[in-house]
């Protein structure tokens, strides 16, 4: 999330990838050649509605918009931001979407079971999620509601192979400060088929920390997960039993073996685009930190430090994430991780940098199209103009696909099963988009 007061790259785009996000159920994968040209699909369209530019050939529908009268008679909160797509069966989809809002914004009115509530009040905390069921075939929006409460600042997150989304707070406050009782900072999952509110269990031991992303390892059951800070770790979490987060497990940070403590390439070129390094992996010692201090505690055991890590994807063997103001221009950063399946060293290396706006600005949210090709969102606040749909090409050629007009991010995109349809949200006032177009060219 960029650096404002209420708010809070690149994956390979293989094969591998689209086929592990199948077994998730959030997108399929489709053989076929990356595009030649470059903007991959052409020059994007004015929308006569003002909300977003597509290039010819594509069309978007609003699904879900901020105020919306939900099923459960809450109403739909601000700030969407991260989101995952399930494949519920029957021809029904679940979007399980994010709420990035502080404990002094306005829930959408909801009440019942929450993580916390401020100075003893009636209501929980809004932050949390909402679930949208979909008819898959006509996308009609069969309900929506609130399926998580009583948290802050939900931001990011990931789906896992076992049918749920893991949403992650990117706010460590204390209890006993401004009226909160609960400490925060965790992770909470939220199974897609929950009918309503969950009961909300903080995962404690995948660490108390400023969290952003996450994704699991369809192979082993680790979850890796990004720290939304600019001297942040990229942690992986050893589940004690595979799939069920709750029962326990070890948590680590990534070190470059070969002695490179810094990844952010802003005193120089530590990283080049394409060497990879040996990764080791060090243990982590008092999870819950109170003091906030798991990023501090793993530099001095030798973990690499990373640019605001955020949004963060897992293909079959290799992961890939974003870090969104590393490199020399401060502009963002795409590192890839093939985990050893040998019991050898993982390998990590920078996949690719900007060196201009033109190219990517502060990348964030991402997923793949089912051509192959990355999307990611981007999400600065630094200029006039409004954020974009980057996307890039297997060899790592950028190109914009959309174009948001509205002063705002967009965020969680995310595709149907059948490939047909990219959901994404915009971030402040929410709204919940749906584009189709030609994604298999």
């Amino acid at each position: 999330m960029t650096l404002m007061p209420d708010r809070r790259s690149f994956l390979a785009a293989t094969g591998t990838a689209m086929a592990a996000l199948a077994a998730s159920g959030c997108a399929r994968y489709v053989a076929g050649a990356p595009l030649a040209g470059v903007p991959a699909y052409g020059e994007l369209v004015p929308d006569p509605a003002g909300v977003l530019d597509l290039p010819r050939g594509f069309s978007y529908r609003v699904l879900s918009r901020l105020g919306d009268r939900m099923s459960d008679g809450f109403t739909v909160p601000n700030a969407a931001d991260g989101m995952g797509c399930f494949d519920l069966g029957g021809g029904k989809l679940a979007l399980v979407r994010n709420h990035e809002l502080r404990a002094n914004r306005d829930g959408g009115g909801v009440t019942g079971i929450g993580f916390d509530r401020r100075g003893g009040a009636a209501e929980p905390l809004p932050g949390g999620t909402t679930t949208i069921v979909l008819d898959a075939r006509t996308l009609r929006v069969e309900r929506q509601y609130r399926s998580l409460a009583g948290t802050i600042r939900n931001c990011a997150g990931g789906i896992t192979p076992w049918g749920s989304w893991l949403t992650c707070e990117e706010d460590v406050s204390r209890a006993g400060t401004n009226g909160l009782s609960q400490d925060h900072g965790w992770v909470f999952e939220v199974p897609a088929a929950a009918p309503g509110l969950v009961d909300p269990v903080p995962l404690k031991a995948m660490g108390r920390f400023n969290h952003e992303a996450a994704c699991v390892d369809p192979a082993t059951g680790i979850v890796y997960q990004t720290e939304d800070r600019e001297d942040g770790l990229l942690y992986r979490f050893i589940p004690a039993a595979r799939g069920q987060l709750q029962r326990g497990g070890r948590l680590q940070a990534l070190a470059l073996a070969d002695g490179i403590a810094d990844s952010r390439n802003w005193q120089g070129a530590a990283l080049t685009t394409g060497q990879a390094h040996p990764a080791r992996w060090v243990d982590i010692d008092n999870v819950e930190s109170p003091e906030d201090d798991l990023r501090q505690q793993g530099a001095r055991k030798g973990a690499t430090l990373f640019a605001r890590g955020e949004g963060i994807h897992m293909g079959e063997g290799e992961l890939f994430f974003c870090c969104t103001n590393g490199g020399a221009a401060r502009l963002g950063q795409i590192f890839r991780l093939r985990p050893s399946r040998s019991g050898g060293m993982d390998a990590m290396e920078l996949f690719f940098e900007s060196t201009s706006k033109a190219q990517f600005d502060y990348g964030d949210n991402l997923t793949i199209a089912p051509n192959g090709h990355l999307i990611v969102c981007e999400d600065q606040y630094t200029d006039t103009v409004a954020n974009r749909l980057i996307g890039l090409t297997p060899a790592g050629t950028p190109y914009p696909l959309g174009f948001l007009r509205l002063q705002t991010e967009l965020a969680g995109a995310c595709f149907s099963p059948d490939g047909r349809w990219l959901f994404v949200n915009a971030f402040d006032p929410a709204m919940t988009l749906a584009i189709t177009g030609p994604w298999q060219a």
